[in-house]
């Protein structure tokens, strides 16, 4: 089974609409993202750091801006 596949069924399971399936691209975003704040902060901080881009993207955000934005404080925050 492919991480899409699997998003697939979870979103299913989550009785989530259609619209809000994810591709391959929304699947590599949120893992680069995990591996930025796993490798960079702690590993612990990878699904915490996911799970609020998943808050922010519900109320509203883009995506791609958020991963951006949470990937650029994950490694800024490897050099303190």
């Amino acid at each position: 089974m492919t991480l899409v596949e699997w998003a697939d069924l979870v979103r299913a399971e989550l009785e989530l609409d259609e619209n809000e399936r994810l591709d391959r691209a929304d699947v590599d975003r949120v893992l680069d993202l995990a591996k930025d704040a796993a490798h960079s902060v702690a590993r612990p901080a990878a699904p915490l750091t996911t799970f609020l881009m998943g808050v922010a993207v519900g109320r509203g955000a883009d995506p791609q801006e958020v991963a951006a934005r949470l990937s650029r404080l994950a490694l800024d925050s490897a050099g303190e």
